[in-house]
């Protein structure tokens, strides 16, 4: 069996879960059967990675409509494969298409959905009513949709009611936890970015890696810090703003906590990852305040990393971190923002001063990720949802 991939992200071009998600699905299920992966961006020298760009005749337009051109070449270039795998609506026009062209099975993984993400539109403008209508088109003409967790079967379901329930399959996100797993730190690692940013080893560290945006929740983490306990430092890993705005308001927000306490440590620029191995295994807590996640990669690094992980209850997220055993959860409330904000200090507070809690519960944290999240098992899951098409 051959495969075609088509995916936005690819290494080295990858910036989300999504793009971590292709990467090691794409390598795990290389050891089954054959892989072609047709992704965007700068051209790549690896075998089976075919890149597709922009038509030049709309170099000027609409992101998104940008992004439909590359649709449009990958599903002409994907003529070799039994079946085609798109990921997030950026590729999911090339896997529409590139079925009902070279009459293939095409299955869609679900990593997140637009109708739940309307704060994309002061990204996108108008394209998000086009990235809006990539997805669903997908999605409701694919063969078979992948959910990344329970909780996002539920989301596609009700999202899109025309899609049988019989047509999506529960398939988890996973960790490679000989990848990531616990690393030196301090005075142990090699080009220590914990020294080079001036952390205090001897002082509570909490964690926090992802981009700017407003699905991620760092304003409201940023604001809980105000309230962490005196001597608890925070090392802030969050670039890549979705928008101008967005920036100016974290940078704001980020400014104010510093001229309030020490310890607050903002790295902007994207790291290696043995860096942000390094900050996650020195961290007492990792902390995910996402206010929309489908299940959350970077909560499963964390716990590889040995980790206690504080996250907000939406989507998967209580798939992954369990409440009491690997970490907290705090409960999202929209309407009640404030006392979010509120509960995530408490909850990070009760963890960052109790080191013998904090090591059990990442300890339980690190055996879950390596007993749940296989990627040799997603890769086979996958690969038996491909078969049951053909």
């Amino acid at each position: 069996m051959r495969v075609g991939m088509m995916t936005r992200e690819y290494p080295p071009e990858v910036y989300g879960g999504a793009g971590v998600h292709v990467t090691e699905l794409t390598r795990f299920m290389r050891e089954i059967v054959e892989v072609d992966v047709h992704c965007m961006g700068t051209p790549r020298d690896a075998e089976g990675v075919y890149v597709h760009g922009v038509d030049p005749a709309l170099k000027d337009a609409n992101p998104a409509i940008k992004t439909l051109s590359t649709g449009l070449r990958m599903a002409e270039a994907a003529t070799n494969v039994d079946v085609v795998h798109s990921h997030t609506w950026y590729a999911g026009l090339g896997g529409h298409l590139a079925a009902r062209l070279h009459g293939i099975p095409h299955v869609a993984t679900a990593h997140s959905l637009e109708p739940h993400r309307p704060w994309k539109r002061e990204q996108l403008g108008g394209g998000y009513d086009i990235s809006s209508w990539s997805e669903k088109n997908a999605m409701e003409y694919a063969d078979g949709v992948i959910a990344v967790s329970a909780k996002m079967k539920e989301a596609i379901l009700e999202a899109y009611p025309r899609i049988d329930e019989d047509r999506v399959h529960v398939v988890l996100n996973g960790i490679d936890t000989e990848l990531w797993q616990p690393r030196p730190t301090f005075d142990d690692a090699e080009n220590s970015v914990l020294r080079e940013l001036g952390v205090d080893p001897d002082r509570p560290i909490v964690a926090f890696v992802g981009r700017i945006t407003h699905q991620k929740g760092v304003e409201h983490l940023v604001k809980a810090a105000h309230d962490f306990e005196e001597g608890v430092q925070l090392v802030l890993c969050a670039g890549a703003p979705d928008t101008p705005a967005i920036a100016e308001r974290i940078s704001a927000l980020v400014q104010k906590l510093q001229e309030e306490r020490e310890g607050v440590f903002w790295v902007q620029e994207m790291l290696e990852k043995p860096r942000i191995q390094e900050i996650l295994s020195a961290a007492d807590v990792f902390v995910c305040p996402s206010i929309y996640e489908p299940l959350g990669i970077v909560n499963l690094e964390a716990m590889a990393c040995s980790t206690a992980v504080v996250a907000s209850d939406v989507g998967g997220i209580p798939e992954v971190v369990v409440d009491g055993s690997t970490g907290a959860l705090v409960h999202w409330d929209e309407s009640n923002q404030e006392a979010f904000q509120h509960d995530l200090a408490s909850a990070v507070n009760a963890i960052v001063t109790d080191k013998e809690l904090a090591k059990k519960l990442g300890k339980a944290g690190l055996t879950r990720a390596k007993e749940k999240f296989s990627w040799e098992t997603i890769a086979q899951q996958t690969v038996d949802v491909y078969r049951s098409l053909l």
